[in-house]
């Protein structure tokens, strides 16, 4: 039996519900970089090109989440959650003008719950 790698809180489903409406298909992708570099970024569907070395981690509210190999190398011990807090980043997110931001809760695995994860696809 397999985990998901990245799952997503409720508040933050309900933003998602939100933005589709406005913006039609979704999708994440969270970089390596410094600051809010290194929040996911939300994006209309095909609006950020997903490079050979991005992986996809899985799907969060119909969104598929993607992540580079290199900031994967950080994170393949640990389940992701996505969530939304107050605060307006500086990023090109989707959710910026709303005031708020997505952000990641990662969580060390067990050793047993790591062999359970779902390996990430390449793209």
């Amino acid at each position: 039996m397999y985990m998901e790698r990245v799952s997503i809180t409720d508040k933050a489903k309900a933003i998602i519900d939100q933005l589709r409406e406005k913006h039609g298909d979704l999708m994440f992708h969270q970089s390596g970089g410094c600051c809010d570099g290194s929040s996911p970024m939300c994006f209309e569907k095909g609006e950020f090109l997903v490079g050979s070395r991005d992986l996809c981690l899985g799907t969060i509210h119909g969104c598929d989440f993607f992540m580079s190999a290199d900031q994967f190398e950080y994170y393949k011990y640990s389940h992701i959650t996505v969530d939304i807090t107050e605060g307006r980043g500086s990023s090109f997110s989707l959710e910026i003008p709303l005031g708020l931001r997505f952000m990641t809760v990662s969580k060390i695995l067990t050793e047993k719950e790591s062999n359970m994860m779902l390996p990430p696809q390449s793209q």
